[in-house]
Order: C-alpha cells, then sequence, then structure tokens
C-alpha cells in the first residue's frame, strides 16, 4: 500500500510542480547549490518533505529526508523540520491502515497506482485531476460536467415529507426570538499608531500592554480595536438590524414602539482585551448613531462565568445535588474557538426563557457583516425577514427521503454577495467554477469550493414552488448553513441539547448539527426557508481584517480537517452513515486519510506560495501552520473524543438544571424565585 502511495505522490509532484527549483524531481540531488537565506532554507524543508513522501525510489528521497534531520537548522527552523520527521512517520501509519479503515479507497489507490506504471493518459486535465481526488476527496468526484443532474439528486435527498405543521409557530419575531450575534476583537494593525486612535487616553494606555501579548485565538475578520467607525462590524451589523426593525414596524405588524432584545457575545484574540472590551465597545455606541427600538446585551466570558457561578451552579446544587456544577459547566461560555461562542448563542435563548422573558421562543444568529436587504426580499418573495421566521414548517414534523423521523426544529437562510444582488436574489454566494479553471498544486487534492458551489446552489438557492417541493405538504432540510442566518426553537434546545465542541475553530454552523447524528428516533434537522436571505457586505468594508487574518484562516481550514474527522468517529461508530447524510460539501471535512490529506494539502499551498513569489506568506504560513496543526494532530489522537464527551455532559447538565429551575418557578419554590431574581440582576448590568 505504501508503496502505491509513493507512486501517486511522486505523479502529483511531476504534473504540478515539474522539475522547477527546489524539487528537480528527477535528480539524486538536494538542497540544490546557492540557496541562501532562512526563507530559501523553509522552502527546502517544505520541498524536502513533499521529495520523502515519494519514497524510496525518489533519487533524492535520502537526501531529502537527511536534510530534515540536520541539526544545524536553528531552533525555529529545526522544529518545523521536526514536525515534517513526525508527518512522514504519522502517514506512513496511516496509510498502512487504509485496507481495514477504508477497503474501497485502498482498492481505488491500488488500481490507479497500477495506471501510472502502466503510462495511462487521461483525455482531460478534470479526469485527471479526479483521479486524485477519487483518493483525497472523492467528495468532489462527479459533480464537473453534471452540475445539473448532481443538483436535482442532492435535492431528492434532502426532501422532507410534512407529516405535521408547528401548531404554534411563531407570530411575532420582534417579541419571540432573541437575535443574537458574535462580536470579535483584535489588536489595532501594526501599521496603526495607539496614540492617534479616536480612543479615550485610558483605554489606549490599556490597550498599549496588550500589544506584545501572544496572540491565542484565531478568526476570519475580528473587528480591529480603533478601527475607522465605517469599517467597524458592530456598528454597521447592529444598524441593519435596527433598519430591519423600522420596516417591519412600517408594515404595521407590530405595535408601536416594539423593542427587539439582541444579544452580542464578545470574544478575543489576545487575553489581555478582556478587561477592555466593553469600555472599548460602550465607547464605540456613545460615540455614533443611536440604535432606537434595540435592547443590546453583551456578554463577555466573565459575564457568562457570572451566570453560572451565581445561578446556574446554586441551582445544580440546589436540585440536583450537583457539588462540582461549575466545573463541567465552563462549556457556557463566550472565549475561545468559534464552537464555544456559537453555542453560548444558541443556549442562551433556553436560559432567557425561563429566567428573563418566557415569551422567548426562539433565537436566530446574525453575522454582523450581513443585513436583510427589506424591499429586495418583500419584492421578490412576497415576505419580509420577519415574515419568513413565521413559517409553520419551522417546528414541523416529517419523514426524510430514507423515510425516517425529522423535526424542523432549526431554521436556515442563506446570501447573497453585494455586488450580486441587483442581478437577482437568489445568485449564490459560491458558483460553480469555469470549466477551463486551472488547479493550484494543493487543489489536486482536495478542491471543496465544487462540493461547495454544489449545495449551496442545490440547497440555499431551492425555491418552492407547485412541482415537488412545495412548501406545504414537502420541503428541504438543510445540512450546509452559514455562521449567520441560521435559528433554533426553545422547545427543540430543551429536547436535543445541540452544541458545537469548544474546540471547532471554523464551520461552527455545520459541527452544530453533527453533535444530533447520535440519537436514536425523530432526527433534529433544519428546515430550508426560501427568500430567507441577508446580504453579505464583508468585502465593502472589512479589507484590511479580512487581509491580516488570511493565514490563520487558511490553516483553520486544515485543522478542521483533522478535528471533524475524529469528532464523527466521536459521535457514532457508523461513521459511512455520518458521510452519507453530510456529503458532499460538510462530509468532505470527514476523511478516512486526515493526516495525510492534512499534511499533503499543507505542504502543497506553502509550496505554491513561495512559488508565486509570495515568500513572506509562505513563510508565516509555515511557521503558523506548522505549530497549529502539530497541536491539533496531538489533540485529535490523544484527547478530542474524551473532551467532546465531557462537553456532551456538561450541556446535558446545562439543560436539566434549567429543567428544574422552571418547575421550581411554576411552583412559586422561593430558592427559583431568588435565582432568578439573581439572573435578572446580571442581565440588566450587560445592557448597552
Amino acid at each position: 500500500m505504501l508503496d502505491n502511495f509513493h507512486t501517486i505522490v511522486q505523479e502529483l509532484l511531476e504534473l504540478t510542480l515539474g522539475d522547477s527549483p527546489p524539487f528537480l524531481l528527477k535528480s539524486p540531488d538536494f538542497p540544490p547549490a546557492g540557496v541562501e537565506g532562512s526563507d530559501a532554507t523553509l522552502r527546502l524543508i517544505n520541498a524536502a518533505f513533499l521529495i520523502a513522501l515519494c519514497g524510496k525510489n525518489q533519487p533524492a528521497y535520502n537526501k531529502a529526508r537527511g536534510y530534515l534531520q540536520r541539526g544545524s537548522l536553528g531552533e525555529e527552523l529545526g522544529d518545523i523540520a521536526g514536525f515534517y520527521l513526525e508527518a512522514l512517520q504519522a502517514i506512513e501509519e496511516e496509510i498502512a491502515s487504509l485496507g481495514k479503515l477504508d477497503p474501497e479507497t485502498a482498492k481505488r489507490m491500488d488500481h490507479f497506482a497500477q495506471q501510472i506504471n502502466e503510462g495511462k493518459e487521461y483525455a482531460t486535465q478534470p479526469e485527471l485531476v479526479e483521479s486524485f481526488w477519487s483518493l483525497f476527496h472523492p467528495e468532489a468526484t462527479g459533480i464537473w460536467g453534471h452540475e445539473e443532474s448532481r443538483i436535482t439528486e442532492l435535492r431528492q435527498k434532502r426532501k422532507i415529507s410534512i407529516t405535521e405543521i408547528n401548531p404554534d409557530p411563531l407570530s411575532n419575531p420582534a417579541r419571540q426570538v432573541l437575535f443574537t450575534s458574535n462580536v470579535l476583537l483584535t489588536l489595532p494593525p501594526d501599521s496603526s499608531s495607539i496614540d492617534d486612535l479616536q480612543l479615550d487616553e485610558g483605554l489606549k494606555s490599556n490597550l498599549k500592554k496588550v500589544m506584545g501579548e501572544p496572540q491565542v485565538y484565531w478568526y476570519d475578520h475580528p473587528i480591529q480595536v480603533g478601527v475607522e467607525p465605517q469599517k467597524n462590524e458592530v456598528l454597521y451589523g447592529l444598524k441593519g438590524l435596527q433598519q430591519a426593525l423600522d420596516y417591519e414596524l412600517q408594515l404595521d405588524r407590530f405595535r408601536e414602539g416594539e423593542q427587539l432584545t439582541c444579544l452580542l457575545s464578545v470574544s478575543v484574540t489576545h487575553a489581555g482585551l478582556h478587561s477592555l472590551a466593553r469600555d472599548y465597545l460602550a465607547q464605540e455606541l456613545a460615540h455614533n448613531q443611536p440604535l432606537p427600538g434595540l435592547n443590546l446585551f453583551f456578554f463577555t466570558e466573565d459575564d457568562s462565568q457570572d451566570l453560572v457561578d451565581e445561578v446556574l451552579a446554586p441551582a445544580a446544587r440546589h436540585y440536583l445535588g450537583e457539588e462540582n456544577a461549575a466545573e463541567k459547566l465552563r462549556v457556557f461560555g463566550v472565549d475561545g474557538e468559534y464552537g464555544r461562542h456559537y453555542t453560548f448563542l444558541k443556549a442562551i435563548a433556553a436560559f432567557w426563557n425561563v429566567l428573563i422573558d418566557p415569551q422567548v421562543k426562539a433565537t436566530f444568529k446574525i453575522d454582523l457583516d450581513q443585513v436583510f436587504p427589506q424591499e429586495i426580499l418583500r419584492q421578490t418573495t412576497g415576505l419580509s425577514a420577519f415574515e419568513h421566521l413565521t413559517s409553520p414548517l419551522w417546528g414541523a414534523s416529517g419523514l426524510d427521503a430514507a423515510s425516517q423521523p425529522v423535526e424542523l426544529g432549526m431554521i436556515a437562510g442563506a446570501l447573497v454577495n453585494e455586488d450580486d444582488i441587483q442581478q437577482d436574489l437568489f445568485t449564490p454566494d459560491v458558483p460553480f467554477p469555469p470549466s477551463d479553471r486551472q488547479f493550484s498544486p494543493d487543489e489536486w487534492v482536495f478542491f471543496s469550493y465544487l462540493p461547495q458551489a454544489l449545495s449551496t446552489r442545490a440547497e440555499m438557492m431551492a425555491r418552492y414552488d407547485e412541482t415537488d417541493l412545495d412548501g406545504v405538504n414537502s420541503c428541504l432540510q438543510r445540512v450546509h448553513v452559514t455562521g449567520g442566518t441560521n435559528g433554533i426553537l426553545v422547545e427543540s434546545l430543551f429536547r436535543y441539547r445541540p452544541f458545537t465542541p469548544t474546540f471547532i475553530g471554523r464551520a461552527e454552523d455545520q459541527a452544530y448539527i453533527l453533535s444530533t447524528m447520535a440519537e436514536s428516533g425523530t432526527r433534529l434537522a433544519y428546515l430550508h426557508q426560501p427568500g430567507l436571505i441577508m446580504r453579505h457586505d464583508k468585502q465593502a468594508f472589512a479589507q484590511e481584517a479580512i487581509q491580516a487574518a488570511q493565514v490563520g484562516k487558511l490553516i483553520g481550514d486544515y485543522v478542521r480537517i483533522l478535528y471533524f474527522s475524529d469528532y464523527a468517529r466521536a459521535v457514532g461508530d457508523d461513521l459511512s452513515r455520518i458521510k452519507e447524510h453530510l456529503d458532499p460539501f460538510t462530509g468532505s471535512f470527514i476523511s478516512y486519510l486526515p493526516t495525510t490529506l492534512t499534511l499533503l494539502r499543507f505542504a502543497l499551498k506553502a509550496e505554491a506560495f513561495f512559488a508565486a513569489g509570495e515568500s513572506q506568506l509562505g513563510v508565516e504560513f509555515l511557521q503558523m501552520g506548522s505549530k497549529r496543526i502539530r497541536q491539533a494532530l496531538e489533540f485529535a489522537n490523544t484527547g478530542l473524543q474524551q473532551q467532546y464527551h465531557q462537553e456532551r455532559q456538561g450541556w446535558a447538565l446545562f439543560y436539566e438544571i434549567l429543567l428544574a429551575l422552571e418547575k421550581g418557578l411554576r411552583d412559586s419554590d422561593p430558592v427559583a424565585e431568588d435565582l432568578r431574581q439573581k439572573a435578572n440582576e446580571l442581565v440588566s448590568k450587560l445592557a448597552i
């Protein structure tokens, strides 16, 4: 099996990298003469790893592997070389076990290696590329050139036959829905001077103390403290929400003076920003346009832990006899990877329903770089944003394509890019790539864009009509969802207790549904609500933040394969069943060869940066990526599954506590009354 793998990698490198330096694949000499400087040495380390993956029949194998073992590289370069030596061993072990883990892929590997050895030629590049995808990314195969038939096929797979609509759907979303979002804060850009920022002197003084701290979390495009108001997502997104509410009030569907509650988690990339976050946000909101009609509550990590320590843990001790509840409930919070605040922004609705406002029946999350294009929504779909949320299918019951029962307790909308909305509201934000697209080396082994485009068209852009999907007797369930534009009913929170593990730092929205897939009986599912579309405006005002976060986001995508693959195994024993449901896009990141796929992609991408003359990006990518991927590999191999089960227990306890408090309040228990009062006191302090 290893020999076949080596043959395939050798073929891949010859096709994508050729004889360009520093590879010279047909030469026994490595490294090439005349290479100087740490950047060039990093490229050679990366090249040595790829050459070593070609096996002992590659002429430069011994010299490349020996290069990684050199002790003269220095501490930092030596760490990266050591990472690659560990990677070689991990890949060899994984490939050796492939026949047992996934016999079908093992057979395809044997067949492909035989074709290479026999000199088979391929008629088209897509045919050749798909040969590699069939091993490393099978979910991407069979789409190219068959887009329309695959869209039809996927919609049939996602079809739900309705057996019972929700007898009590939402009637007043402004009152019954908690709108939530996440605020992600990071340091000002290196190019700015803190003294020039429009902040008070005390905040600037404290900010200077944080500037030398190491970064602990990475987000896609966090808000840089002190950024100009027009580039601040908090101000932008909240203004958009306030304007959406104003539009709803003009429809005479709500009484005058209707108030909408919006809860925002505040997560930070550097620990020192913790103590500055609330002060900074309060200043920004005070200095800019007012937001009438919005009741805003900002939750930092300290605030969420106050709710645990002063309300939830005492309730657990009193009603459930849980003495160590506070430790188990540390899953309830907002700092850390995306998964942590994502689950918080769902679970807080159950807390709110029991202890703050029993009229709250659901939560709906938006991202702050998105707005509801109300007029276009009404013109195109006949419904405003809030009217979409009153669908009786949200909370309906039905049968899926396999005749298994589902509950549509969640709802999902879609996105349209700002540049596309005038063309058509239903313009996919991830279109199919052109037929003449050229692939970068890493895309020969993994090209998630293609299944993402398929699921965007098939799921997100689906419309109900009088044919197979009429939106009355049948509808579509969603698997592919976005971080914003989705919601869940409070009763479904209590019934299914879904969560995204705190170690998930990418695709937290899609990881959320995975936690419920081990359950037998009725399955929790997302209702696809056609036309519930938000306009995505991040390109309009967050370019600097997006650029600054580019490398961290890329590496998060590699870690995602390692974590999703092990997470799916923790959820249930039948990995093929889970993948069958989540394919083609979400399932792409659940691999039978997660270590091999991640490391091969990573090294090919690094070389692509260097080959394109983007050495600075290549260096940053290797330095950051080798550390984060090494940590992820260690965690996936040793602690991930245990942590998943511990967090499941923590969330089960969270909902049991709330059920006990709910019963206590019904019975007029003074302990429950006191804890509700304490909860309201704590929450009232969080309003801005």
